[in-house]
Order: structure tokens, then C-alpha cells, then sequence
């Protein structure tokens, strides 16, 4: 990105250039395996990826704060004690949710310009909104030396697209966003928040998201309806385990499982949350290992479970997953994020990628009639300033 230009950009919008302002990064991010685990309390293993959103920003004398993007006609001017969230779900709400966050905490804030610019890919589900927050708050952070950590500006981030923006995320993204590191994975915890950063050397190999272009209508009812269906699992279970979340068993308790769960569908979906960071565990372990092609296999074990035990993938996400295991070159592929459309996330052959897409593309419309966009992301560090 030229940073250059992107300050001509802020000086063109907001005039005064006598003071320069500062730039900051945040990336999006692809989770790589562990699906529906982070509101069960399960592992993850997402990174942080070289797409994300750039802000450009300084302090005002006065008390206004004024946001604009490049990506979006609507811009927004508000005064610090006095802003609501925008009801109409413009972008502005994942700054000043944000804002509010620190005005909570006391923070000494003035007015500011802020100019954001992102190139995540639109609908891809990188994670747009957590590197908007993020950014935000990291550069607040820094721009009025409030003192607070990374953790901290991880969790003020969630909390505020659960309470201002109305969006009840758990806290991976945010995450990956905050802790991620160059060529490694963020193996998170969710439940403790313990972590580590994961080698994922891919010498010889490459990343490919692939987007089905596919509408995601049916996510956030069957989102609500799968983290209602884990709570049916866990009464069950209660009957006579001590437990606090599905999580809490290993694989070895999926006897358990069927002994406890006469429910046929719950029993399912309480499976693919036990497997499934089963799988996140021995990922970890195989990376340590520097074995991708294992890696791989667990990739589309996750994808397997993620179609037959937990329901969410659908007939373009199948399409991309199942067609590319067929083209010579991959080594694992699976969806990523809710599911019902969005992305896979595949890791294939660096010699084979410009085969692997052209022949992908032309699988998956032929199976769906829809066009996909394909992109070769690199593994970048976390939330920084330029």
C-alpha cells in the first residue's frame, strides 16, 4: 500500500497539513482449523493475513470526531460526549464502539481526523470488522498513551461489537487480529485465553482462499440455532457430568457421548465440537513437526465433520472443498467462518496454485453457476503502526 498517497488522500479530505498524522495497520484473518469451537470454550488456530485496514489519524483541538473511508460514501461527524450507533449499520459503528470503550475507561480523549482505508477482500469473512476495531483501538491506544495492553485492547474490541454493535462474536478474531505473528498460526484457548504463536512454515506451499460468492442469509439463524443446539448437548450431559462446556471432554469421552445423548442430531453436533479440537490439538502438534501434509489431512477431516456432523456448509461450500481435492496439488482444503457460504481455505502446491485455480474455477461453476474469487494471502504480524 502506498502510505504516501493515502496521507495526500487524509490531507485532501481534512485540509490542514501542517500537522502530519500517524498510520496504522490491522489485518484480517483466516482461521485454519477449529470451527465452532471458540463459543463452545474450544481451540482455534487462526492467523493474521497481509490484507486488513489501514487509519490514518491525528488529534483535533476540538471535541469532534469526523470519519471517512475510502471504501464507503457514508462518512460520519460526531462530538466526543454525545454519539449514538447508527442505526442504519453504517461501518462507523465498529470505530465509535470502540471510542466508547475508551471514554468508559476514563481515557483523556480529544477530537480526531480519521481517515480508514481497507482491503480485505468485500464479503470474503476475513474479519473486516475485528480489524476495524482494532486498529481503532490500537491507535488510540498509542495516540493518547492510555497504557493498555494488547489483551486489553483485544477484549475492549469484542466488547464493544457485542455491546455497541449488537454482534455477539466470541473473541477469536479479535485475536488472531492483536497476537498474530509472521509465518505462525495463534493457537488460542478460548476459555482461559492462554495462547501461542505456531510455526506454519508453508516452504513449497501456499495459502488459497477461495470465495463462493454466495450469500450468507441462512448464517445467522443457523449460527444461533448450532450454539443452542451445543446447550441441549450440555443438559443432557449434566444428568451426570460435572461440566461447564463441551469442551471440557476429550476424545476419548465420545463414548460418552452416545451413551448420554439419545438425541441423534445433538448428538452430532456435541461430535464434531469434541473431534473437532481433537483435530486443533494434533494440528498444533503436527506443525511443531513442520508436517503439512498432515496438516492437510486434518484440514479435511475439519471439513468432513463440519458437512456431516454439524450441518453447516452447504452446497457451494461442498462444491469448492470436494472439487479441489480432485485437482492435483492440494493438500488440504476446508471451509472457514460460520458456514452456508463465505470461504474455504485451502493449502496447496506453490507450483501448482495458477493450475489449481483455473482448473477450481471451472469446476465450481460448472457445479453451481456462481463465479468464485481466489486469493494468496501471506501470514503477516498483528496490529502495528506504519
Amino acid at each position: 500500500m502506498d502510505i504516501q498517497k493515502l496521507k495526500e488522500d487524509f490531507f485532501n479530505i481534512y485540509n490542514r497539513r501542517v500537522e502530519d498524522p500517524f498510520v496504522f495497520f490491522s489485518p484480517g484473518r483466516v482461521n485454519l482449523i477449529g470451527e465452532h469451537t471458540d463459543y463452545n470454550n474450544g481451540y482455534v488456530l487462526p492467523c493474521a493475513l497481509n490484507y486488513g485496514t489501514y487509519l490514518v489519524i491525528r488529534k483535533r483541538s476540538d471535541d469532534r470526531i469526523l470519519l471517512h473511508t475510502l471504501n464507503f460514501e457514508f462518512s460520519g461527524s460526531y462530538k466526543l460526549d454525545k454519539f449514538e450507533k447508527n442505526k442504519n449499520g453504517e461501518w462507523v459503528n465498529y470505530p465509535l464502539g470502540v471510542i466508547s470503550e475508551f471514554i468508559d475507561r476514563k481515557a483523556e480523549l480529544t477530537g480526531m481526523d480519521m481517515l480508514f482505508y481497507g482491503n480485505i477482500p468485500n464479503g470474503a469473512g476475513l474479519s473486516s470488522s475485528a480489524s476495524i476495531e482494532m486498529v481503532t483501538a490500537f491507535a488510540l491506544n498509542n495516540l493518547f498513551s492510555a497504557g493498555l495492553s494488547i489483551l486489553e485492547l483485544v477484549k475492549l474490541s469484542q466488547h464493544a461489537e457485542n455491546s455497541f454493535v449488537g454482534m455477539n462474536c466470541g473473541i477469536m478474531d479479535q485475536f488472531a487480529v492483536g497476537m498474530g505473528q509472521e509465518d505462525s498460526a495463534v493457537f488460542l484457548n478460548c476459555e482461559t485465553l492462554n495462547y501461542e504463536s505456531v510455526p506454519l512454515e508453508l516452504k513449497g506451499y501456499r495459502l488459497i482462499i477461495s470465495n463462493t460468492n454466495k450469500r450468507r442469509g441462512l448464517t445467522d439463524s443457523k449460527y444461533n440455532e448450532r450454539r443452542q443446539e451445543c446447550e441441549e448437548a450440555l443438559k443432557y450431559l449434566r444428568k451426570e457430568l460435572d461440566i461447564a462446556n463441551l469442551s471440557q471432554l476429550g476424545i476419548k469421552d465420545i463414548d460418552l457421548l452416545e451413551k448420554l445423548i439419545p438425541d441423534e442430531t445433538i448428538l452430532r453436533r456435541a461430535r464434531h465440537v469434541v473431534t473437532e479440537n481433537n483435530r486443533v490439538l494434533k494440528a498444533v502438534r503436527v506443525l511443531h513437526m513442520g508436517d503439512i501434509e498432515e496438516f492437510g489431512k486434518l484440514m479435511n477431516e475439519s471439513h468432513d465433520s463440519l458437512k456431516n456432523d454439524y450441518e453447516v456448509t452447504g452446497r457451494e461450500l461442498d462444491a469448492l472443498v470436494y472439487e479441489a481435492r480432485e485437482i492435483d496439488g492440494l493438500i488440504g482444503s476446508r471451509m472457514t467462518g460460520a458456514g452456508f457460504g463465505g470461504c474455504t481455505v485451502s493449502i496447496v502446491k506453490e507450483d501448482k496454485t495458477a493450475e489449481f485455480t483455473k482448473q477450481l474455477e471451472n469446476a465450481y461453476s460448472k457445479a453451481t453457476g456462481l463465479k468464485a474469487d481466489f486469493y494468496l494471502p501471506l501470514i503477516m504480524d498483528g496490529v502495528r503502526q506504519l
